[in-house]
């Protein structure tokens, strides 16, 4: 593959990352130009485990994985570590998402291998962090959507707390850690020394809950669920409507929204009505105004209603199921979604990277690799290293196949 003028063409990346923090960063550096090398335990990365298909390939897998090569090691052999030292000399990024300290205990930590290669960038991702009293907890998304208060605030106010459904924590992970690594880049760039950088999943989910922090400042208790409303419920209309095949979603941000909405529901009147013209006063009737929304609603299509708030102006947008989201017309055409012929998957549709570089042509996205791949080549045009050398190395349990 080439990647010509990408930002990070030249940088080579070790990708320890599992699962879906870890490899969605090495995913964002490949995309981005670098050369990416997934380095998996002999039994593969876990993700691996949860396929059907052979080689232990999901779409999961293939969406995380695509544009590295991929290499096994075992690090619990004196052979393993020995090969990705030799590979740390010459890479500029290794990154994992290991709990905190089990790098440190293989001698592979941030301390150890920023000591052998001054210019290297370390970069960690965990749930709780490498300090403070979790550091040791274990994390998964879903733990960190509890501890973070992201499940506090999500469901019905007469429900218990649910989790999103998307892996919401997982992924703010791989993306802040992606942020980190190329802010250091930079760095390194202007004192010409690498550094050791990590994220937390926990970190993040603060920020995420400002309308709800906002409104707990505001009444001095924690805020309730809401539903598919507003998370301070400050603004009306904000929530998910019946329609005739399906729901929409339908905000309100601006009254001159509401006015537009108030005209297209063939209600004109509603728009300088006091109980409904200001945000104010439609939060105040809150169940009022979703039930005349949702009188009109459905009646129509969700893309019906779609395309009649794009001519009409106010934001709207039909639910779209997973496969419908997966054929998405403006995806496709932004290159946001690709269909890839994979050799063990078929036909099937890869997300690229959502970073964009004006002017420059998005890399084309090639399959993910098949478990220890690239083992050969990657040594060979790596660390030069001959046949004979390699098998011996094979012999030794480098690569778990002794």
């Amino acid at each position: 593959m080439t990647t010509a003028n990408l930002p990070l063409e030249g940088i080579t990346v070790l990708d320890l990352g599992q699962v879906y923090q870890g490899p969605y960063c090495g995913f964002l550096l490949a995309t981005g130009g670098a050369r990416v090398i997934k380095i998996e335990p002999p039994g593969g990365d876990s993700v691996r485990s949860r396929a059907d298909a052979p080689g232990g390939n999901s779409l999961a897998f293939a969406m995380l994985n695509a544009n590295k090569e991929g290499m096994t090691l075992d690090l619990k052999t004196q052979a393993g570590r020995d090969l990705l030292l030799r590979m740390v000399d010459r890479a500029d990024v290794l990154l994992e998402n290991f709990a905190p300290g089990v790098m440190d205990r293989l001698g592979l930590g941030a301390d150890a291998l920023c000591a052998r290669n001054r210019r290297l960038i370390y970069a960690s991702g965990s749930g709780y962090g490498s300090t403070g009293p979790y550091r040791d907890v274990l994390a998964m998304d879903l733990t960190i959507q509890a501890i973070g208060g992201m499940m506090s605030v999500t469901g019905f106010a007469d429900g218990p707390p649910l989790k999103a459904g998307a892996a919401v924590s997982d992924f703010l992970g791989g993306a802040h850690l992606y942020g980190a690594v190329v802010t250091a880049l930079l760095q390194r760039e202007r004192t010409g020394e690498g550094c050791a950088v990590e994220t937390a999943m926990f970190d993040m989910c603060y920020h995420t809950l400002a309308s709800n922090l906002s409104m707990m400042h505001k009444q001095g208790r924690p805020a309730p669920r809401t539903g598919n409303r507003h998370g301070g419920l400050s603004v009306v209309p904000y929530n998910v409507y019946p329609a005739r095949d399906g729901h929409v979603a339908i905000i309100c941000v601006k009254d001159a929204h509401w006015r537009n909405l108030a005209r297209t529901m063939d209600r004109p009147e509603l728009a300088d009505d006091s109980r409904y013209a200001s945000n104010r006063a439609r939060a105040e009737a809150i169940d009022e105004v979703d039930e005349l929304i949702s009188s009109w609603s459905r009646q129509h299509g969700k893309e019906e209603i779609f395309r009649i708030s794009q001519r009409n102006r106010f934001p709207a947008a039909p639910v779209r199921d997973l496969r419908e989201l997966s054929e998405d017309p403006h995806l496709h055409q932004r290159g946001a979604l690709h269909y890839m012929d994979h050799p063990v998957l078929g036909r099937i549709a890869l997300p690229h990277s959502p970073l964009r570089f004006v002017r420059q042509h998005q890399l084309p996205l090639s399959p993910n690799p098949a478990l220890g791949e690239h083992n050969a080549s990657v040594l060979t045009n790596m660390l030069r290293m001959s046949d004979e050398d390699i098998r011996n190395y094979d012999r030794l349990g480098a690569f778990g196949s002794a």
